[in-house]
Formats: structure tokens, sequence, C-alpha cells
């Protein structure tokens, strides 16, 4: 917080100033600052955002924070290769820490810092033998090393690691604790005392070092800053690896007399036997060690150290089975982390062990090492080695239980490098996985998704190409070739004997080449693509029956090729089948989607069985789940109460068979839910005619009384119907109980009516459980459903992000709320509490206030900025003089609300990720009209959400000054992100949002293809309307009567996905680029003056 208020008068901006190019290789002081804060904050993206220059030093820095200590080693041993000898030999300990030290001092002081580096890097990459080499050798140079801590503590650590027990180091001030660094408080030397002790059975050694060891990091963890989360993480598992000791006591030694005396601990005399703990006694520590694991596995430079110290232990305690299971889950841990050489290294060790035994008593084990083994070939990029290792074990082995993997990991493996033809890979390989998995059903659902997911993927090639430009020229050849055959037969017949004898071999040869052409034909059109989706229907369909590992991908894949391909008789058998085998709740997330495709059992030729095998779906998920289906049913059955003035001009397009078969479904289920239905129709009825509840205008923004004929609301009797704002939780065992979510109990007496041409209201519904839930009701000419679907398109993003590591540990995530339509013009939406529009907070309401009033002193007002930039002929011009004279100053909400540097520092990450992630989406989906009033920003924690999502699908461009930034990256927005800017946090969440998002493209399509099943109204903009989102004016209602543009529906939805599908894809000007590439280019399209200045005043640019 300091380094950036420095920054802010030093630079007279929020900024850390133009990164240094130069020959200097030191960080300047406020990076080295910022980079020593940075670093001990677990945090991993800010680190990016600070060392943007080609200094060795940030190279380290990154390669250090990514965990590439390999990179680490090479750029300390470049350095200390380029370091002058005398300057080590002129080093005088680590006392050389205050402002007055020289510059000599401190160059020295960098130098021992090198070799330092040098050694922690050897430690991480595993190569233990070398760093006792070097360290002994940097020892014998100068002896004055042994003085400083933190070199002590790495010589100890290491000798730890290797079990080394002889070793010892003597350092003349250890036994004085005052005189110790807190972060280097030799640690690591009490720990190899403790686990000498334990080896050696020294009571006294042990209980007295363990206790010393507790107090020293009980006493940093009192002094520790609560924001250095990275420290205090790692003081607290060292705390856990002394409890372990503790038990580790107990189990190995708790049967030795007490009498035992000291003295002979260690010597030849001591002929006690320690205990070997057997498996039973060992159940504690493994509970502890696995409740650890699942903390910890993520972040792999706090959880190695523990793998280690684990490893140590066990060998010590003997226990030689628990030692083989705890290097076959290292080197798996090791290699997710892409640890490479200490995952080798634990394999190496566990095939010693191995090898010593009967393999015979360890034939699991030793199989799985191997599997694990191959599967590290992979992640290096042995891909040979790895698929043959593959085939030697299922050669060589008989563990059935465990062969299914291996069939399932080579056959991957193939696809993957295609290295083999597809029949060889699903009938050698993925078919024999899913035949030995029929016994185990815990692995099935896996090893399914893999043959479906491989089938799949052939059946889309073949897809792809029987539409290429290539076959449909080779089937132009093909006809011309058939034609030029035909004239041959015609011409033999009246041919001479000689000329017989020519023609009958030309029609010889195209008579073969015919046949070959049609045999290509017959095996890509019918039998191998017909072939390989059945398996990948049957696949995806015992994915979902037997397991609940990929629900999400497959479900949404499934109903795709439900979709698209429903005139085709297996697919509807499929879709049966599935039907009656799968659970329901599964399809809960795409209610909406099948909802959308219900219509009339007239539709076209094919579609008959494919409309009773949805309607059945559609019933059975009803049935199970009738609070999150029967609301849209309803909204369905109601699809044509829209207003005559709307109808007339084409503004809303009815589909009368989706009506009559929603009220048809309804009628059935009635018979089970008849009541609910019934009260539903009745809450529906009630928000519809609030929503077009006639209002006066001079009672906008005020609080009036609910009108008469709602009063008797509370008298209805509504007691199975749910707040239908609340988010009630899918019960896979569809049991909805009462008291399990809030029903709806009535309204508050009084409404607020909102500005807006539809004069929303404000109401409270009041729930059974006590509390008041604030409600948006609308009408008018905006479209709710198509608000209901973007937040279920950002709901599902939701999901996607929740379910990847990256962004999972980043919590990322778009802030949601429900959006409920009753009707195509009429709904209601939740309202977010305790959040206030940018724009209000920046400008407060009457634009003449807020921040910038409060913080802008002898700055231009809002309205003065508009005007200029509305009058002037050059836009870029007056763009640049706005910004000088009206200065960024979002920076200050933080600093206002959250008053702890704790807190202030977690929003303002909050505030960025927030950004960063519903900028990538709002893109995908081209969300505009992004003024500052539809953006709102969360007081409590600061994350931002996006509201009045109805200009989208890059309509924006259709507006009368169109916008042309990818999403809204004004000044203000970037200068909430603090010193870094848009470097660091928010582009780094920016590519992990994007790739996650282009990782499950088919399922986002899914979503959106709703738009073209379930026509909307006016969401491609027509000129008028597009006028009034920018309009300099009010309209009243009988300027927005005169139009009488048509919808264009299906065509406009089936474009707006097309570039959904290129976005996705990563094309942007008609080049593919990288995840990275693509994010850049979007972050500069979003700042370019050139873009900005365009935009509509209203929009304001420069906010």
């Amino acid at each position: 917080m300091y380094v950036e208020l420095w920054c802010e008068e030093q630079f007279n901006k929020l900024d850390l100033g133009p990164p240094d190019f130069s020959q200097q290789e030191s960080l300047a002081p406020h990076i080295g600052l910022l980079v020593e804060a940075f670093t001990h904050i677990n945090e991993p993206d800010s680190i990016y955002g600070i060392t943007l220059a080609n200094e060795v030093a940030s190279q380290i820095i990154r390669y250090e924070h990514e965990g590439n200590w390999s990179s680490a080693l090479e750029y300390y041993d470049l350095l200390v290769r380029s370091t002058p000898k005398e300057n080590l030999a002129n080093f005088a300990g680590t006392v050389l820490t205050g402002p007055s030290v020289s510059s000599k001092a401190e160059e020295n002081l960098l130098n021992w810092k090198m070799h330092k580096g040098l050694m922690r890097s050897l430690q991480k990459t595993g190569c233990s033998h070398v760093l006792d080499i070097y360290s002994q050798g940097l020892t014998n140079q100068k002896a004055c090393l042994q003085q400083d801590s933190e070199f002590v503590d790495i010589q100890y650590e290491a000798a730890w690691r290797a079990g080394n027990w002889d070793f010892s180091f003597f350092v003349p001030y250890s036994s004085q604790p005052s005189s110790r660094s807190r972060d280097y408080c030799l640690f690591n030397e009490n720990l190899h005392s403790c686990l000498r002790a334990l080896q050696n059975g020294d009571s006294e050694q042990f209980q007295g070092k363990l206790s010393h060891s507790k107090m020293d990091l009980v006493l940093a963890l009192s002094n520790a800053s609560k924001e250095s989360t990275k420290y205090i993480h790692s003081t607290v598992l060292k705390l856990q690896m002394l409890d372990h000791l503790s038990m580790a006591w107990e189990l190995r030694w708790k049967f030795c007399p007490d009498q035992a005396p000291k003295s002979n601990v260690g010597t030849e005399e001591f002929n006690l036997v320690p205990a070997v703990p057997k498996r039973n006694q060992l159940e504690l520590l493994s509970k502890e060690w696995n409740f650890i694991l699942c903390q910890t596995e993520r972040n792999l430079d706090l959880f190695e150290p523990f793998l280690a110290f684990r490893r140590g232990l066990l060998k010590i305690l003997g226990s030689e089975e628990h030692l083989i299971e705890h290097l076959f889950q290292s080197a798996s841990a090791l290699r997710k982390g892409l640890r490479f050489s200490l995952a080798a290294a634990s394999l190496y060790e566990l095939k010693e062990l191995c090898c010593h035994r009967d393999q015979q008593t360890v034939p699991s084990t030793y199989f799985l090492s191997k599997l694990e083994e191959a599967k590290l070939l992979r992640a290096q990029g042995q891909h040979d080695m790895a698929i043959g290792l593959g085939k030697y074990i299922l050669k060589n082995h008989t563990d059935e239980r465990n062969k299914s993997d291996v069939y399932r990991l080579v056959g991957k493996w193939l696809a993957e490098t295609r290295s083999s033809n597809s029949r060889t890979i699903i009938e050698d390989y993925l078919n024999h996985s899913v035949a030995l998995d029929k016994k185990y059903m815990s692995r099935q659902c896996r090893t399914h998704f893999h043959l479906a997911h491989y089938t799949y993927n052939l059946f889309k090639s073949y897809e792809e190409r029987l539409s290429s430009n290539e076959w449909q020229a080779a089937l132009r050849l093909r006809k011309y070739k058939t034609k030029e055959l035909d004239t041959l037969l015609k011409r033999l017949k009246n041919s001479s004997k000689a000329e017989k004898s020519d023609y009958g071999a030309k029609i010889q040869e195209l008579q073969k080449q015919l046949a070959l052409d049609r045999e290509e034909a017959q095996k890509i059109q019918q039998d191998d693509r017909d072939e390989f989706l059945s398996l990948a229907l049957e696949g995806y369909q015992r994915s979902l029956v037997v397991g609940g590992k990929y629900d999400l991908q497959v479900v949404f894949r499934l109903v795709s090729l439900w979709f698209n391909l429903f005139s085709r008789k297996q697919v509807v058998d499929s879709m049966i089948k599935t039907t009656k085998e799968v659970q329901s709740y599964k399809f809960i997330p795409l209610v909406y989607q099948i909802a959308s495709r219900l219509g009339s059992s007239k539709d076209a030729q094919g579609s008959t069985n494919f409309q009773n095998a949805l309607a059945s779906l559609l019933k059975k998920m009803a049935i199970d789940h009738p609070y999150h289906t029967i609301c849209q049913l309803l909204a369905l059955a109601n699809g044509d109460r829209v207003k005559d003035k709307q109808r007339s001009r084409s503004s809303f397009v009815v589909d009368m068979d989706k009506k009559l078969a929603a009220e048809n479904l309804l009628k059935e289920l009635s018979s089970f839910h008849g009541a609910l239905i019934r009260q539903m129709k009745q809450m529906v009825e009630i928000y519809i005619r609030l929503a077009e509840l006639e209002t006066r205008k001079e009672d906008t923004n005020k609080k009036i009384s609910l009108p008469r004929e709602f009063r008797s609301i509370c008298q209805l009797e509504l007691a199975k119907v749910p707040v239908v704002t609340a988010t009630i939780p899918v019960d896979p065992n569809c049991r909805y109980e009462e008291g399990t979510f809030p029903h709806f109990s009535g309204l508050v007496d009084s409404i607020t009516i909102m500005n807006g041409i539809n004069a929303p209201k404000v109401i409270q519904c009041i729930g059974s459980d006590g509390n008041r839930y604030r409600q948006l009701a609308k009408s008018g000419n905006d479209d709710l459903r198509q608000d209901a679907v973007m937040e279920q398109f950002f709901s599902l993003v939701n999901m996607f992000l929740q379910n990847h590591r990256d962004t999972s540990e980043r919590r990322l995530r778009i802030r949601t709320y429900n959006v409920v339509p009753f009707t195509p013009s009429a709904g209601v939406v939740e309202w977010v509490n305790r959040t206030v529009p940018l724009g209000d907070y920046l400008l407060d309401s009457n634009r003449i206030g807020g921040a910038h009033a409060r913080y802008g002193t002898g700055d231009w007002t809002f309205l003065q900025c508009r005007e200029h930039l509305a009058c002037e002929k050059d836009k870029r011009k007056a763009f640049f003089k706005i910004c000088d004279n009206f200065r960024p100053v979002m920076h200050h909400f933080f600093i206002e609300r959250f008053l702890q540097p704790a807190d202030w520092f977690q929003s303002r990450l909050a505030y960025t990720r927030s950004v960063a992630a519903s900028s990538m989406v709002g893109y995908i989906v081209g969300l505009g009209d992004r003024h500052s009033m539809n953006i709102l920003i969360d007081e409590d924690t600061a994350e931002v959400v996006h509201i009045d999502l109805g200009v989208a699908f890059e309509q924006g461009l259709m507006l009368k000054t169109p916008e042309r930034v990818p999403f809204r990256l004004t000044r203000d927005i970037i200068d909430g992100m603090g010193v870094t800017g848009t470097e660091g946090v928010f582009k780094r969440c920016c590519e992990k949002t994007l790739s996650v998002m282009r990782e499950n493209k088919e399922a986002l399509l899914t979503i959106i293809e709703v738009f073209i099943h379930d026509p909307l109204y006016k969401w491609a903009l027509s000129p008028l309307k597009a006028l009034q989102r920018q309009k300099e004016t009010e309209y009243n209602d009988s300027c927005l009567d005169d139009s009488q543009e048509a919808c264009e529906g299906n065509k406009d939805a089936a474009r707006a996905i097309l570039r959904v599908k290129q976005k996705l894809d990563g094309y942007e000007d008609g080049e593919m680029r990288s995840v990275e590439g693509q994010v850049q280019q979007l972050i500069q399209d979003a700042v370019d003056t050139d873009r900005l200045c365009q935009m509509f005043p209203g929009w304001a640019p420069w906010l």
C-alpha cells in the first residue's frame, strides 16, 4: 500500500513507471519492495505485473515463482560464474542488513545470495549429491559461512532428506535464539536432530529439540502479519511435521523401558530393539497424512517438503509397506505438479525397494509403479517410450483389475498421437478396457467416457469431412466419371472391333475407380460413421448411468447430439433409453434448452418420435424436480401473452406449437403436481399484473402503496410455491421437503417505482423463513428470456471455472442473479443486495458528486467532459484533453471501505479477478452497453456485477454510435486494479478464464443455441431500439409504436452463434491466436484511444 502511494506521488499517477531495459541488472528499489511483499503472499499472479523487464533477477523471480527450478539453476549458475571470487572471500556473515551497510558489503551480500539461490535450486531439482559437494566446497573456501543461518539450514535440510544422521555443523551462536533471523530459525537443524533422536531412541534430545522448535515456530507465527499467507502456511505445515514426529515417537519407542540410561543411547551397549509399528497402529498417522494431502496437494512448493519428511519418517519407522505406498503417491503428486526429476527419483527408489522384495508379495504396487513410470514418460514428451512401456505392462502382468487402466491409457495415447488406426485403438484397447471394468462399477464411468469421447471425435471428423469442400469436389468428380462411363458404354455398342478394345480398357479402369469411390463413400457415410455415432451415444449414456465424474461434459454433448441429429432413428432410440435409465437431475442444468425444443408432433418428417421422446424427458424432469421445471413450462404456455401493439408490429415471435405442447404437458402433470401447478399459475399472474401495472410519471423513484387489488394476496393459499428468485438446490433423490427452501408468504405493502420507460417496480416478497426478498418486476420491450439465458450461460461458465484447478485456486467467477421470465414481455429479476452502481460511486446519482468530486479537486465535471467530447470534431484530441483534466480515482474505493491492509489487498484482488472473468465472458457473448450504471460493485467483496444484458452478440456494433471496444476497460476500471494495472493479476486471470472457456466450447455453444430454437424478441436490435439505447432525449411509448421492422429471428441467431464459435476458436481479425495472444489483442483494443474517443459520449469512455 505504501509503495503504491509513493508511486502515485513519484509518477503523478498510479503506475510503476516504465520497465527498465537498460544494462542495469538490479531491480529498482520500489520493485524490489513489491517483489519482497508478493513472494510472502500466496497469490499466483501479482509477481507477473512487476517483473516486466529483462533483468536476470526478474527472470529468476519468475522461474522460482513458477517452480521452474531447472531454469532458475541455470541463471544462478550464470550469475555465480560471472562473480569475482574475491567478493565471496570478503563476505563476513549475515549481519550486513542495516541501512548503514556499505555498497561493497551490499555487493558481497548479493553475491552470497546467488550462491544460496543456486543451492536452493539444486535442492528443489533433487540434485542432493551435487548439493552436498557444492556445500562442502563453499565451507572449505570460507569458514565464516558457518555463521550464515540460511546456509546452515540448507545443509541440515539436505542431510535429513538424504537420511544422513551423522551430519553435524558447528555453529558458534546457534544456542542463542535471539541472534537468529525470524525466517531462518534453523528449523531444519532441529528437525534433523529430532529425526536422529527418533532413529536412536534418545528421548531427552528428542523432547528438547521438539519443544524448542515448536516454541520458535509459534513465536514466528505470533509475529507474522496475516498478509504473509505463504509464510504462515509454511509455518503451520512445519508444526504439523512436528506433530507427526510426536506420534511417530509413541509408535516406535513406547515399549522401551524408561529407566534405560540416556548415556548409552547410540552406543553398542544400548541393546533395545525399536518396535516396528503394524499397519493398524499407523492408521492415525495415515489419516492425518491424507488430510494434509487433500489440503495442500495443489501447492507443491508447500507440499513437497512434507513428502520428503514423511518418506524419511517411514524409513526410520521401518514400515516398508507404507513407504512403498508413499513413494508411489509422491511420484504421482510430483508428476502432476510438473516436478519430473523428483518424480523420477521417487519411482527409482520405489523400483529399488520392489526389486529387493518378492514381486509376488507386492504385485499390485509394482504394476502401478510401472504404469506411473509410463505416465511420467508421457508427461515428459516421451510418447513412444510411454506407449511401449504400456504395451509391455499389458503383455507381462496379469492384474485384471488394473489392466483396464493400461488399455484405456494406451488407447488414449495412441489416439492423441495418431500412431494407430481407429479400428485398432477401439477393438484392441478401448473395448478391452470397457470389458474388463464391467466387474468394477466404480471405474466404469471413466472407461465408458473415454471410449465415447474418442468415437465422438471420430464421428465429428467424418461429419466435417463430408461437409468439406474437398469432399464436395470429389462428389462432383465422381458424378462426372459416372457420366463418362455411361457415354463410353453407349459408344461401345456401336464401335468397331478395334475400338472396342480401347473402350473396354477405359471402361474397366473407370469401373474400378468408381467401385473404390463407392466403397469409400459407403464406409464413411454409412458404416463407420453410424458405428462411431452409436458407440458415442451408448458410451455417454452408460457414463451417466454408472457415475457422476463427467456429468457436466456428457450431458451437454449428449443433448447437443440429440438436437442436431434428431431425425435419425438411432439418436431417438438412444434418447428414449437414456430418459428411462439416467437420473433426471443430471439434465436440470439444461432444462431451458430442452424445453425450448418442445413443439408439436406436426414438425418436419422424422421428428415425431423425437418430440415424443423430448416430452417424455421433460415429464420425468417435472415429476422429479417440479420447482426447477414447471416455471419454464408456464413461461412457454404464456408465449402468446404479449400486448396488441407489440404483436401487431412483430416485436415478439409467438410460437403456438410450443405454447400448445407446454399446455398439454402441464395437463399431464396435473395428476402428479396439480396443487403446485395451480398455485404457481396464481403467483405468476400476480407478478405479471404487477409488472404491467400502469404508474404515473411523478411517482418515479418514489415508494407507493401496493394497489388494493394486490393486498389480498396474503390470504391466497400459496403454501407450495417457492420464492421464485431464491436458489433451490437440486436434490438427486428428488426429495423437496418443507423447510428446505423458502416458500412464498406474501408481499410487503409498498413498492418502489424505478426510473425507465417501462417503470420497473421494486417489490419485496416475504418468505416462509421470515426473510424479505427484494425483486424487480419488469415488463415492456426488453425480453427477460434473453437475460435468463445469459445468466444461465454465466452460471455454466462458473461451473467450469470451479472445476478447473487454476481458476478454482483464483476463485474466478461471474456474479450472477436469478431472472425468471413469465411471458415474452414480463418477468421478475432478483435484486442484488449491498451493491452500488459504478457510476453512482464515481459521480453520484446527480453526476456532479461522488469520488471524483472528493478526490479530483480542480478536475472537469462529468458534464463538461461529455459536452466537450460531443461538440469537438477532432475526437482524439478532445479525448486526450479530457484525460488531462479528469484523473481516475477508483483506487480510493478500496482505501475508503477496507481499512485493514489485508482486507484492502483481498478486496482489490477480488475486484481485479472479477473484472477479468466478466470481461472475457462478456466478450465471448458480445455483451455491450457496458456504461457505468450497468456495472454494479459489491460493497462487501468488491466484485463487479453486470446487469441489463439486453445488448448482446455484438449488437453494440449496430448502435447509432457503434461500440468498438470488446469490454469496458476504461481508466477508472484500471485504476482500481492498483499499481500493476492490466499486467499481472488482470491479464493472467483473463488468460485462465478464456482458456477454460475454450476447453468447454461445445457445452457453451449448446447453451447459446437456444436462441435458434426459441426465437426471442428483437435481440437483433432494430434501428429505433438502437437509437433508444443512446438517446439524448426521452422517447415516449407512442414514438416506440412507430417501429414496424420485422425480427429476422433464427438467421440473426445463427450468425451470432457462428461469431461466438469463432471467438472460442481464437480468431481475431481473421487470424487464429493463442490464448495469450488473443487476450493481449483484446486488452489493446479495449484501451485503444482511437476506439475510445469514437464511443458514444454517454458511455463516458474517459470514466
